[in-house]
């Protein structure tokens, strides 16, 4: 949510944004929550100045009363309930104008970065740069799903039949392998100076609407029946939360977290979900980092993050790519994003396997988290980071590392955590 001051003091910057979203239909908001600004601040006036007089006539009905004035006292004390009428009023269309502005301020996109190149959709995403050299094997990488299964690691006809499509068991060394690269993922983040964090896997409302737009919200989040609470699509939404309604003591800034948790998600849309194998899921564990910062350090820890991600899987032996993301590819809390992408050798093409994203105060507003300086109080910065998604970065690893005999290579890093094995083969394989 923006500050309301830029819609007073510069109309034409929040529509030009948006026109930048392409998202011309929210361009009128812009107008009607300056025109409701207006009234707000109008009634506030008024009804400022009656409780002045109100208080000044109050102070005078003592006064009168002493000296026997009972007709004037009297005429005062209606008067003032008159005026008690009319500031109740113009409370009441406070409040009312006050919801209406924040249910138009909700929807009203960020502003993003001067850097963001402007497209309609994720098909305009500009490539940055690339890490490591893509390589296609002489011989042909079969399908991941395949792949996995010829390594007996996975049962989707059982997960079928116990949670429907979606839905997946992870067996033997590939469900070691898929914990093996969270807990490195952990690990590395650790040693960069991160907080390891287990969060809460389930949040309420209020948090949700914090962290979220409310499209995002309705395609991906699951509600709890009955409660009010929603599971969380990506540890980022209660990490965040974590912080709500807090004023931060600047010594303790930046807050550099890292929290493992299992993600749910509808994946409600086109892409729809995949049924052989992991890459469109509805639950898959991640590992997230998250920032907390001054202002002015955001676009530091943003370019810090995402490198982060592209190290961990360029030690995993993947190549990867940055990919800037369009301004109609931008949710609307956010101020600049990025995707990793890893190399697919199978069909010779990148695909995302996680995110960076900085979102200025967006975030911070709605939850209220904030720190005080000399200058007072003020909104701190939020940043996320996908630091690995366990089904994602197994589909890029197996493909990277597949042997012609079926067999996968462990990437170095990741064999301490797999008993010091360097290699699954296939069951059909073993001696």
């Amino acid at each position: 949510m923006i500050d309301i001051k830029l819609i007073r003091e510069n109309r034409e910057l929040v529509k030009e944004n948006i026109k930048k979203k392409f998202q011309d239909e929210k361009l009128s908001l812009v107008d009607e929550v300056y025109e409701m600004d207006i009234k707000v601040r109008e009634a506030q006036t008024k009804a400022d100045g009656l409780k002045s007089d109100k208080n000044k006539m109050s102070s005078e009905i003592g006064l009168l009363m002493k000296d026997k004035k009972i007709d004037e006292a009297n005429a005062i004390k209606e008067k003032i309930a008159v005026m008690s009428k009319e500031i109740t009023d113009l409370e009441a269309v406070q409040a009312e104008l006050t919801k209406e502005i924040k249910s138009r301020m909700m929807v009203i996109p960020n502003i993003i970065d001067g850097s963001v190149p402007v497209g309609k959709d994720d098909s305009e995403n500009v490539e940055v740069e690339k890490f490591g050299e893509p390589k296609v094997p002489s011989y042909e990488i079969p399908y991941h799903a395949d792949i996995i299964n010829n390594l007996k690691g996975m049962d989707k006809d059982a997960s079928g039949r116990t949670s429907g499509n979606g839905f997946y068991y992870l067996m033997g060394d590939i469900a070691r392998l898929s914990t093996a690269m969270l807990s490195y993922a952990r690990d590395y983040m650790i040693d960069k100076g991160f907080i390891y964090c287990i969060p809460p896997f389930m949040i309420r409302s209020d948090v949700v609407t914090g962290v979220m737009s409310f499209a995002e919200m309705d395609a991906m989040m699951y509600k709890i029946e009955g409660e009010d609470l929603y599971l969380i699509g990506t540890s980022e939404h209660s990490m965040i939360g974590k912080f709500k309604d807090q004023i931060i003591k600047k010594e303790e800034l930046p807050i550099t977290m890292t929290s493992y948790s299992p993600c749910f998600r509808k994946e409600v849309g086109a892409h729809g979900i995949e049924e052989r194998g992991i890459y469109r899921v509805h639950q898959f564990e991640k590992q997230e980092m998250i920032v907390l910062c001054e202002p002015e350090q955001s676009m530091e820890w943003y370019e810090k993050m995402w490198r982060y991600t592209v190290e961990i899987f360029r030690n995993m032996d993947i190549p990867v790519r940055q990919l800037e993301c369009c301004s109609g590819d931008l949710a609307d809390l956010k101020v600049k994003s990025c995707d990793i992408e890893a190399w697919s050798p199978r069909q010779q093409k990148y695909f995302e396997v996680g995110s960076c994203s900085t979102l200025g105060d967006a975030q911070a507003r709605r939850l209220g988290i904030r720190t005080k300086g000399e200058k007072g109080t003020y909104y701190l910065h939020t940043l996320n980071n996908t630091v690995l998604a366990n089904t994602r970065a197994l589909i890029a690893l197996l493909e990277n590392n597949y042997n012609e005999d079926g067999s996968i290579n462990i990437p170095k890093v990741l064999q301490p955590y797999m008993g010091g094995k360097e290699v699954i083969v296939p069951i059909t394989n073993k001696r």
